[in-house]
């Protein structure tokens, strides 16, 4: 249930580290944090974002008590919402990155969704199966292709081996010939 992890953190710190990271959130579109105050600014920013798609006063100002900056509220309500007018809910991606040196915590991206991108990858996605179909008849397995390269590089490396003895003959030679003859 969203909005019941501690955080480790008295009440008050908690909210109000929560409200910084939703506002740093909507103004500048991503945070990387921890994976568990990821997943807390997300829900919270889930909120704020269904506020702003309502454009009442009462959601303007149940907004500005949450969030810290007045310019994000009113980018809230004028910029994001609006973009997400035909979408119920998912308003955020979740990314995890993997452990932190420091500590090993585990650090996550959450960044708002990119509605042009979002577009792009369905065009994208409805016109690669049709350019891949005729692709992939023609392609050859994986299989085939990995063992192709493995004799590839095997002749490569048979190769600079004769050229390594080539080398070292020739050297041999060079020196048996350079060395006066001792009688």
């Amino acid at each position: 249930m969203p909005g019941t992890r501690k955080l480790g953190r008295p009440t008050a710190h908690r909210t109000a580290m929560l409200r910084g990271m939703v506002t740093y959130l909507l103004e500048n579109g991503s945070i990387e944090t921890t994976a568990t105050r990821a997943k807390e600014v997300r829900s919270l920013t889930e909120k704020m974002i269904t506020l702003g798609k309502k454009n009442t006063l009462a959601a303007r100002r149940a907004a500005l008590s949450f969030i810290t900056k007045e310019d994000v509220v009113k980018k809230l309500f004028d910029k994001i919402a609006p973009e997400f007018s035909d979408r119920n809910g998912g308003y955020t991606n979740l990314y995890k990155l993997g452990p932190r040196r420091g500590d090993g915590a585990e650090m996550a991206l959450i960044k708002l969704i990119d509605k042009e991108a979002e577009k792009e990858e369905k065009k994208e996605a409805k016109k690669a199966p049709a350019a891949k179909k005729p692709a992939a008849k023609t392609a050859k397995k994986p299989a085939a292709k990995a063992a192709e390269k493995a004799e590839e590089a095997a002749e490569k490396v048979e190769a600079k081996v004769e050229e390594a003895k080539e080398e070292a003959k020739e050297e041999v030679k060079s020196e048996a010939t350079d060395e006066p003859k001792a009688e």
